[in-house]
């Protein structure tokens, strides 16, 4: 029987789950670093499942396998801090960037510590989208001649503990009330020849959302001049 799964598109959580594993290889010295960047680099190709398998077929735990198809029909999340902090383990505990980087962004769930490190390479964290396994997670940076960039949504109170030599931590949003029940990010670490930024962003989504409300505020001022006018006339 011809198996279909391996068509089904795959997400950019999976693709992650596959480039830790990549990682971990490289760290046990299963991979080389020429081998890793060629694997990490279809990874990131990657569109299905059929695609994503055979980069990590050789590897312990690399075996990629389709989600389930959830057929019961859920509601959707509301958007509010409530139903953004949904317990667990997170989706992602870790990540490792050497001579390389990493990115977790979109629909995530961040766990109540992550864990990342960064050598000669970058990394991301967009906490815009993402779920919170707790209403306090820990965000753990080790940046050595590297830098991890940590974006959180505007409403979220951030505290930054990390510490620094001849590298910094970036405590600009710190001291920014959050909304009431919204998450707290605790940015912790040591960082050295190297940096871990924090940033405030809204998403592309809301940006867009703002941008069409300013112009259809613009369009009502001015068919309410136009209306004063005829009016007058």
């Amino acid at each position: 029987m011809t198996e279909e799964l391996p068509e089904l598109r795959a997400s950019d959580a999976d693709r992650e789950r596959v480039s830790e594993v990549l990682r971990e290889a490289l760290a046990e010295g299963r991979l080389d670093m020429e081998e890793f960047e060629e694997r990490l680099d279809a990874t990131y190709k990657a569109r299905t499942y059929g695609e994503l398998a055979p980069i990590t077929r050789d590897l312990p735990v690399g075996q990629v396998s389709a989600p389930k198809v959830d057929m019961l029909k859920r509601p959707e999340p509301d958007g509010s801090w409530a139903s953004r902090i949904v317990g667990g383990e997170g989706s992602s505990t870790w990540a490792v960037a050497v001579m390389s980087g990493f990115q977790r962004k979109g629909r995530w769930t961040v766990p109540r510590r992550f864990n990342c490190f960064s050598f000669w390479g970058g990394g991301e964290l967009d906490l815009r989208e993402a779920n919170f396994a707790d209403g306090e997670v820990e965000i753990n940076c080790v940046a050595i001649m590297g830098g991890v960039q940590v974006i959180v949504p505007p409403g979220v109170e951030v505290v930054v503990r990390g510490i620094g030599i001849m590298g910094g931590f970036d405590h600009r949003e710190e001291g920014v009330p959050g909304e009431p029940g919204a998450p707290r990010v605790v940015v912790t670490g040591f960082a050295f020849w190297g940096g871990v930024g924090v940033e405030r962003k809204v998403t592309r989504a809301e940006r867009q959302r703002l941008r069409e409300e300013r112009r259809q505020q613009r369009l009502d001022r001015r068919e309410a001049v136009r209306e004063l006018r005829r009016g007058e006339d």
